[in-house]
């Protein structure tokens, strides 16, 4: 009794928490197309200003790839009005935190200040947007540090490169078979003019989307963003129309090398749907099901029990177009490929052929409605959220909505599922092995 009482009593705190969770805001076009989404929240004395471009590693073409992450570098470089270098002095003198990041989808730039301060990161915005300086020693400059973060992060990490070998196999015809750095060579060989003529086709105010959450008034907050943005020309937005990959009929392996391991690492990937079908929330309940802690049935099998995975995890990348699931493992001592295999396989068909049990299910569930609140707990993560489920979800009220999307999944939902994606034939193993000396 005591612990029903309890249950009843954490449901409550959850709901309570969901309730007072609703994030309030207000979207509108500028004439020049550019989305702008407002969220006021007057709790803290903080505001984030953050813009999206639609632009990611699968804009770019062959030959020239890496562009898009190399603009979230060289995007900080300056404005006829902001000195080279002093982007950065600028934020922190002025009591704020910036950043970006890039994807195959899109690139995401963000400067977080106290309220008092927020003219002056939506100044830096649209300075960013308006005429940012393309010029040769900027470029020359950000590609030594994009050579740098290439090495430390992928070139000469252990296992690197695991996730571009998965893009590379997973994907034939659409530029997901890139990867998000790119390749040196191309940005080696590519000219001035070809890094300013991509700043022009994408890095206009009709492939933004402005965020501008927190301790704002706004009134005020409309007439800055009409002051600083409204006035950029509009661009001309090409249409994604990106080439399809036929569905894996039959079951492929291929063979990878590293020269930083020592011991070999073995995935079963399969393709699935883009993160805005309701089949992708489904699998990305699934993969917590199967390897989410140290409780989770892969974990608990192969690492825990058996001892024979030093690690082993199934995830979900879900991106615009279509989504990756993986199964990732490294073998302890003696333990063989096949043996990992006839195990993850084992696991997969117990959820194509049996129901998971309540006790499961209802961890899922709390599981996912804790990581909702704690997603969008800071003014940061709700402009990152409101930003993403506009520009690559279709619908900015997913910040609200997403919860009960995951609620409403059903275990015979994940059965079906696992039936669908999960299967042999669907999938690319990838034997990822050392170099030989």
């Amino acid at each position: 009794m005591k612990k029903r009482l309890l249950s009843v009593a954490a449901a409550a705190f959850f709901g309570v928490m969901l309730n007072a969770q609703q994030i309030k805001f207000e979207e509108y076009d500028l004439p020049n197309g550019m989305h702008v989404i407002l969220h006021q929240d007057n709790t803290a004395p903080v505001v984030t200003t953050a813009v999206m471009y639609h632009v990611g590693g699968k804009d770019e073409i062959k030959g020239r790839t890496g562009f898009a992450h190399f603009f979230e570098h060289l995007l900080f470089e300056g404005t006829p009005n902001i000195k080279r270098g002093d982007w950065f002095k600028i934020v922190s003198s002025n009591g704020g935190q910036n950043n970006a990041n890039t994807s195959m989808d899109r690139t995401y730039y963000y400067e977080t200040f106290p309220s008092n301060n927020e003219q002056l990161g939506l100044w830096m915005e649209a300075e960013r947007l308006r005429h940012a300086e393309i010029n040769q020693i900027g470029v020359d400059t950000q590609r030594e540090v994009v050579k740098e973060e290439k090495r430390l992060r992928m070139d000469n990490q252990p296992y690197g490169n695991l996730f571009n070998t998965i893009q590379q196999n997973l994907f034939t015809n659409h530029p997901y078979h890139g990867s998000v750095i790119g390749s040196i060579e191309d940005l080696n060989g590519a000219k001035l003019d070809e890094f300013k003529a991509f700043y022009k086709k994408y890095y206009v105010p009709n492939n933004a989307t402005l965020v501008v959450a927190g301790d704002i008034k706004p009134e005020q907050t409309k007439k800055w963003i009409s002051e600083y943005y409204g006035s950029i020309p509009k661009g001309t937005v090409t249409p994604k129309n990106f080439p399809k990959d036929a569905p894996i009929t039959k079951e492929k392996e291929v063979t990878a090398t590293d020269a930083n391991i020592q011991l070999p690492a073995y995935i079963f990937a399969y393709r699935t749907p883009s993160n805005k079908d309701r089949d992708a929330y489904v699998l990305d309940m699934l993969s917590s099901y199967l390897s989410s802690g140290k409780s989770s049935v892969l974990y608990k099998k192969l690492v825990d029990q058996d001892k024979k995975a030093l690690q082993v995890a199934a995830f979900n990348q879900g991106m615009e177009d279509y989504s990756i699931f993986a199964f990732f493992a490294i073998p302890m001592g003696a333990t063989t490929k096949q043996v990992l295999q006839a195990d993850i396989d084992a696991e997969i068909k117990k959820v194509q052929t049996t129901l998971i049990s309540d006790e499961d299910y209802q961890k899922l569930q709390n599981q996912y409605e804790n990581q909702f609140v704690n997603t969008n707990s800071s003014i940061q993560g709700i402009a990152s959220s409101l930003a993403t489920n506009h520009v690559l979800m279709g619908d900015t009220n997913l910040i609200n909505k997403e919860i009960d999307i995951y609620k409403s999944i059903t275990k015979q939902d994940l059965q079906n599922a696992a039936k669908k994606y999960l299967n042999s034939n669907q999938r690319v193993i990838i034997n990822y092995v050392p170099e030989k000396k």
